[in-house]
């Protein structure tokens, strides 16, 4: 499970210009907006990452006005990247007396403070019927972010990484396992519906027949886009899914770049926009930088930001970049 809310410090404090209220704290990699001399460089903090759903609670109020959501029928807070006097603000940062006892830095809180993850309503178009879990065969993928990496960041300076766009759709996989086919969303496999966006892409692509061609138990797994799904920020007219990793079910591992490629070849399925070989700048800044500017599937939209991958198997390193425009746009 996700680690939404964590103790840590606070690196670093800045002003912020033309605000004599406000100023900026900075744990690890992330940014945040707090009132002046709340909190001092060293101090222990409870931090709060975006996409966080907070529960109704006294110590949450002040974030009613901007941040009230329902999900599920229920009321909350949904944290997401703001911007205060021009500066980018990710997150929430709280003092830990609100839990009423003593805790240690790295203590994961998420629980606790009743705190989930924000999950926008599914679209009509992804619905359907739910056949059982995401197979447990399958490995999830869920990239970390840069800032929650910053202890590891200085080991990947100068390292080349393999960079490809992340698109902003919703997740789509499909397999093949000892005969059996099936397809997915992110945490559910779907009955076959042709008023599925998730099997009407398998049908289109005739993902069943080519995938059984191969004679490997695979699961192909990318993106999926088009229209209903995230306000179709790249103007697509039908959905299509952009493939981002192929996983050998029987080896327990991803196939590398190239492998990949192939298959998703065969299959007849474009992958992600790739921006190939880039090597990691000197800070967390610069490489949040490089992940704004404008998507390679529609030049009028900012894309979401990138994926890093160097090496394979056990030494594989991952991780992605959200850019901070597209966040400041309303981007989820």
């Amino acid at each position: 499970m996700r680690k939404l809310a964590t103790i840590r410090t606070v690196n670093e404090t800045r002003p912020i210009d033309g605000a004599d209220m406000i100023e900026l704290a900075v744990v690890d990699g992330w940014k945040c907006v707090t009132k002046k001399g709340e909190f001092s460089v060293g101090d222990a903090v409870i931090y709060c990452e975006i996409d966080s759903f907070l529960p109704v609670r006294d110590e949450f109020e002040f974030l009613r006005k901007s941040s009230l959501k329902t999900m599920d029928d229920r009321e909350g807070f949904r944290l997401r990247t703001v911007k205060l006097r021009g500066q980018i603000s990710q997150g929430l940062l709280l003092n830990p007396s609100v839990l009423g006892r003593s805790f240690q830095v790295g203590e994961d809180v998420t629980d606790e403070l009743g705190i989930v993850k924000y999950e926008a309503p599914i679209p009509a178009c992804l619905g359907g019927e739910v056949v059982g879990a995401f197979p447990a065969f399958i490995a999830k993928t869920d990239e970390e972010r840069i800032q929650n990496l910053a202890s590891d960041f200085v080991t990947y300076r100068g390292k080349e990484f393999y960079v490809s766009e992340k698109i902003d759709g919703t997740s789509f996989t499909a397999f093949v396992k000892d005969g059996e086919f099936g397809v997915c969303g992110r945490n559910w496999q779907l009955a076959e519906d042709q008023s599925n966006s998730h099997w009407r892409v398998a049908h289109a692509f005739s993902l069943h027949e080519r995938m059984t061609a191969l004679g490997r138990s695979l699961a192909v797994q990318g993106e999926l886009v088009g229209p209903g799904i995230q306000k179709n920020r790249y103007g697509l007219k039908e959905p299509a899914v952009f493939v981002f990793n192929v996983y050998d079910i029987d080896a327990s591992a991803f196939l590398e770049k190239s492998a990949m490629e192939a298959v998703s070849e065969q299959l007849g399925l474009p992958i992600v926009p790739p921006l190939g070989m880039i090597a990691v700048p000197e800070t967390i800044d610069e490489i949040l930088a490089i992940a704004e500017g404008k998507s390679t599937l529609n030049p009028n939209t900012e894309r979401e930001g990138l994926v890093w991958v160097h090496g394979s198997g056990d030494d594989r390193i991952s991780f992605k970049t959200i850019s901070n425009r597209f966040l400041a746009k309303g981007g989820d």
